[in-house]
């Protein structure tokens, strides 16, 4: 039909085009992909009426070993999808049966005609490309919910009641699109009700129930989802506008939303000040990972080197060996394996300032990638079946505003159920969601006891800390957080952060405390970059005289209230890592043009790897010499 060879006629060694293609599982074991085209498609078919979902998460689970296809094909032999699998782009799926291919309109299920499709599968595969990105589809959606939050609080809703009841709203339309629950369930009941908002409020508390321990909700079935989310059937009324506002975010794709940009969003989309700042203005996964990498991943990715290393070495022996011998090392190698997996899942990350929960989803996601990692290297080489043991639970938060600690908790459980499903592990269903306690919501910096005395609050243990402290200059301080406040943070912290300091110093300070009293290992924060000079730097000395600065980016641009800034990211230790690394501003370059950070053998309290001018004393013999005047 579409004068295409047959695999055996156009590659008969099957290197590039092949029937059954042999793989290799990422959950362990082997597989075969039903058609493979190099850098065209992996193709999987069943019977008729067959569950495609179901031929869907097979083929994921083989993608890696088929090169990462951009194209992911299952049918029926009756009913046909194309799934793309282009990275950075929104998922769309190409639906259509046998009887659809003689047509040549579009469809609302496929629109380009459906034989063009099965055309471009093999001429083109780049064309069905979807030309929204993920960031497109997660800007919309935050959008929408903006819209909501804000007529919401305009009927005098309480803020804490309407960002729980929008945190609800949002994980079923994430939940549909991802198949954990009912396909088009909640579209269909927003379709049914959207002029009726009485009876949606209705049947939506119901809903909320049947989730809460699992249980029917009409002729559908519903997991137990729980984890506090929904611990209640509790709602809140819509109007008829608002149900309009629902409609428009229910056509979205929420299966596609970027997690560690949607809580950025949805947080500036709820500020008309910051309303701006939306599209290309957030704090991106690649951002937060500039800093993430070198103080969470990298001591973690060297000694997976190290583990690969001994695992060869045993693989090399076990594979010359018999019998009982050949048993001993595979188990020793799966000992290995199992061990540096347990490492990853032990370790702990804290975010004292997590916001909308970015730092700790792309922490989750990273965490969860090695592991992968790991999981394929045992398949590869016989170790056999295991599932990711890297979970949310790892992930510790401290977070004072209302919308920002319901979202985060959110976006984590997003992050890591997206994460599983776009790599092929199934989901734990009792229940699908465990209460996040590990995410607190209090102020990081100051708190008040009941009998109204202050103190300094205690920051959970945690192996690694990261995040990105309120950008707040020492002279608005008081007009933003009143004096009583101000006064009282500086009383709090005399002889550790200087009067002057911006507000972001205080989570430096209290970061390198919990270092020095043995509650953390390594720290990565960020701050604008006037940390590297006057009072604040006083706090980057404190750090390098109990510790040292072991990563840098001294002067990077950014985006805050809508204006172009420039920040510094600061990763620190104990001492104890020796490899240092800078991206510092030389010879007027633009902090634009920079490079990745290279390695220096050592890191100034200003941020340089040059002579350190912080230690610089004032000479006797000028005294009086001289003096600063004042600008007229």
């Amino acid at each position: 039909m579409l004068g295409e060879p047959t695999p055996n006629e156009a590659d008969p060694r099957g290197e590039f085009y092949a029937f059954e293609k042999g793989t290799e599982k990422v959950s362990g074991g082997d597989g075969f992909a039903d058609v493979w085209l190099k850098d065209h498609f992996g193709w999987e078919y069943k019977g008729k009426r067959k569950n495609l979902k179901d031929a869907y998460q097979q083929l994921l689970q083989y993608r890696e070993d088929l090169d990462n296809p951009p194209l992911l094909v299952v049918c029926d032999l009756d009913r046909f999808e194309v799934h793309t699998n282009f990275t950075g782009t929104a998922k769309r799926i190409y639906a259509f049966s046998l009887s659809d291919l003689p047509s040549a309109t579009p469809t609302a299920t496929c629109p380009i005609p459906p034989l063009e499709v099965l055309r471009r599968l093999f001429k083109n595969p780049v064309s069905l490309r979807p030309e929204q990105t993920t960031a497109q589809v997660t800007e919309q959606a935050a959008s929408e919910f903006a819209i909501l939050a804000q007529r919401l609080d305009s009927r005098g809703e309480e803020a804490e009641a309407t960002a729980h009841f929008l945190m609800r709203l949002l994980f079923c339309l994430f939940a549909e699109d991802i198949g954990l629950l009912p396909e088009k369930l909640f579209k269909r009941l927003v379709e049914r009700t959207r002029t009726k908002p009485a009876d949606f409020a209705a049947r939506l508390s119901q809903l909320f129930g049947a989730m809460a321990s699992g249980g029917a909700f009409g002729v559908d079935d519903i997991p137990y989802f729980n984890g506090g989310l929904f611990a209640d059937d509790s709602v809140l009324t819509l109007t008829t506008a608002d149900m309009e506002t629902l409609v428009r975010a229910c056509a979205l794709d929420w299966s596609s939303v970027e997690p560690a940009i949607f809580g950025t969003l949805f947080e500036r989309s709820l500020d008309p000040s910051k309303r701006a700042q939306l599209g290309g203005h957030f704090t991106s996964r690649e951002d937060i990972e500039l800093i993430v990498e070198p103080v969470l991943m990298a001591p973690l990715r060297r000694r997976w080197v190290e583990v690969q290393d001994q695992a060869r070495a045993i693989i090399a022996t076990r594979d010359r060996a018999t019998g009982t011998n050949r048993t001993r090392y595979q188990q020793a190698l799966t000992r290995l394996l199992m061990g540096f997996v347990g490492e990853i899942a032990a370790l702990r990350v804290l975010d004292p300032a997590c916001g909308s929960g970015n730092f700790l989803y792309v922490s989750l996601k990273l965490l969860l990638d090695l592991e992968k990692e790991v999981i394929t290297f045992a398949a590869v080489n016989g170790v056999g079946y295991f599932l990711p043991s890297v979970t949310p639970a790892q992930l510790h938060g401290i977070e004072v505003n209302d919308y920002a600690y319901e979202l985060a908790q959110v976006v984590v459980w997003i992050g890591y159920l997206q994460w599983l499903h776009d790599n092929g592990f199934g989901y734990e269903t009792n229940p699908v969601l465990k209460p996040l306690h590990t995410v607190q919501h209090m102020d990081a910096i100051l708190t008040t006891h009941d009998d109204g005395t202050l103190a300094e609050p205690e920051w959970p243990e945690a192996d690694v800390l990261v995040g990105n402290p309120p950008f707040l200059g020492g002279s608005r301080m008081r007009s933003e957080l009143g004096n009583a406040y101000v006064n009282a943070l500086r009383a709090m912290y005399q002889g550790r952060v200087p009067g002057g300091a911006d507000l972001c110093c205080y989570w430096f300070e209290k970061a390198r405390a919990q270092i020095a009293n043995g509650r953390a290992k390594r720290v990565g924060l960020l701050a604008t970059q006037g940390i590297r000079g006057g009072a604040n730097r006083l706090v980057l000395e404190r750090i390098k005289q109990s510790g040292d600065i072991f990563y840098a980016q001294a002067d990077r641009p950014w985006i805050l209230d809508g204006a172009a800034v420039h920040i510094s990211m600061v990763g620190f230790d104990n001492g104890s890592e020796t490899r240092r690394l800078l991206n510092e501003r030389k010879d007027g370059a633009a902090a634009e043009a920079l490079a990745t950070a290279v390695p220096v053998e050592g890191i100034n309290a200003n941020l340089t790897s040059r002579l350190d001018i912080t230690q610089a004393q004032r000479l006797k013999a000028n005294v009086g010499t001289s003096f600063r005047g004042s600008p007229r």
